[in-house]
């Protein structure tokens, strides 16, 4: 006789609800046996997953003996089991052994602000290490879940966040975990509306583990071309400041001439390709010429800022002047682009990088351009745009799948303790495309495709 054999550990889905619904989910047949783990031992349940059953019918069947046609079944402790002894007459498939999870640690690491920077990040100093005790599923509240960070995201933005000033968001207070995007899994969950095991995106922070509400996580659907990391990437914040910012915001068209500063950041680069893809000459700005030379492969022009002769060959590149310019760098870059502004042209305004960590912010001296030459300048926050997330992102996953945008990542390995270093690094330019950490390696796609 054959039957599939699944075996998946789902430590901490205990309700029965929870059980029922990740069989569903991972589309386990009625004619399956679906061994589950739990606490060590075996337990073992016919489950069936069609829409109709009704999950305490289910309960009712199951127990820790599978009554099967060979009597061969029993229950055994996990140490002692191998799918293919328990049923020697079986086809086994889909075999996922039990892994030990964070959760059997007794204590988990976050990184605080420790400090204020004035100026520059001062590694050992801004930020310290700290140990808490660990999470589990008696700490969640209803709609809560636990989630293991996997990876964060390194964003230009996160200097800002440090100063104790008035923004578009609070300041992180000192002692405070710091604030950071990512992609994570979840260990534990007193949600109806993700699961044990789901992917999902949130704002974990600068931890390896996190209470995150079920609202503030979106449970991640990989699509085809794609992986988890995209979601903090092209998918993710950076990707969609730059498709509303080239699309909403400098309404890009047929003929216009684009330049982008930033050019071969994780923003700068969907930049540069959506313009083309609407019809414009792009031109792209970056720090080294390994990036002009991605750019350029891209079918973008390119140019380098740290040449010597960089204004000079500015002005050359911008002989027909700017039609529209995507600023992601700020003070003398938006200078020397705002001596080249086309008449009635648009600015969107970004980023300012380059000003983030000086203690003497500058700005450009000639900002009376925007008066003769009819200019619009607009700065605006991503945030604004939360209800067309879902829209854009099946566009932008879209144009990756026929090859229409590409992406780059650079990721930082070492756990947490990289993260700081991988901050200042961004500000030095050690990225191209998406600058992320890598807090914990999975290599799951995680989710079903759009």
């Amino acid at each position: 006789m054959e039957a599939n054999i699944s075996v998946i550990s789902f430590e901490g889905t205990s309700t029965l609800t929870n059980r029922y619904q990740a069989c569903r989910r991972l589309s386990i047949s009625g004619s399956d046996v679906f061994l589950f783990f739990s606490f060590g031992l075996l337990n073992v349940f016919r489950l069936s997953c069609e829409p109709q059953e009704d999950p305490l019918a289910t309960e009712a069947r199951s127990s820790n003996l599978l009554r099967c046609p060979n009597s061969r079944c029993s229950r055994v402790s996990y140490q002692q089991s191998t799918a293919r002894a328990i049923f020697p007459d079986w086809k086994i498939s889909n075999l996922v052994p039990r892994t030990t999870t964070i959760m059997s640690q007794s204590t988990y690491t976050s990184v605080v602000l420790a400090k204020r920077p004035k100026a520059l990040i001062v590694p050992g100093e801004t930020f310290s290490l700290k140990q808490n005790p660990m999470l589990s599923q008696r700490d969640l509240k209803d709609g809560q879940i636990l989630v293991e960070t996997l990876y964060l995201s390194i964003d230009p933005a996160m200097r800002g966040w440090l100063n104790d000033i008035r923004s578009y968001i609070p300041p992180v207070q000192i002692g405070e975990v710091m604030r950071g995007a990512g992609t994570a899994k979840v260990l534990a969950s007193k949600s109806t509306k993700l699961l044990v095991g789901d992917y999902v995106s949130a704002t974990p922070g600068w931890s390896e583990v996190a209470i995150v509400a079920e609202n503030d996580a979106s449970l991640l659907e990989v699509p085809e071309h794609a992986k988890l990391t995209d979601f903090l990437g092209v998918l993710g914040i950076p990707g969609l400041t730059a498709y509303f910012g080239m699309l909403d915001i400098a309404k890009v068209k047929t003929g216009d001439f684009v330049v982008v500063s930033g050019a071969a950041g994780a923003t700068g680069s969907v930049a540069c390709q959506i313009a083309k893809l609407k019809g414009a000459t792009v031109l792209g700005l970056a720090g080294s010429d390994e990036k002009v030379t991605w750019l350029k492969n891209l079918g973008c022009d390119a140019l380098n800022y740290k040449r010597s002769d960089f204004k000079k060959a500015f002005k050359e590149k911008t002989k027909n002047l700017i039609d529209v310019f995507f600023d992601n760098v700020g003070g003398e870059i938006l200078e020397v682009a705002l001596s080249r502004a086309n008449l009635h042209s648009r600015y969107v305004l970004c980023g300012a990088v380059s000003q983030y960590n000086s203690s003497k912010p500058v700005g450009p001296k000639n900002i009376g351009m925007a008066i003769a030459m009819r200019m619009t300048l607009r700065g605006f926050i991503i945030f604004d745009y939360e209800s067309q997330y879902n829209e854009a992102r099946k566009e932008l996953a879209k144009w990756m799948s026929e090859g229409k945008v590409q992406r780059k990542e650079t990721i930082v390995k070492g756990g947490l303790k990289s993260a700081e270093e991988a901050l200042l690094g961004l500000y030095t330019g050690i990225n191209t495309g998406k600058l992320l950490v890598e807090v914990k390696a999975d290599n799951d796609r995680g989710g079903s495709k759009l």
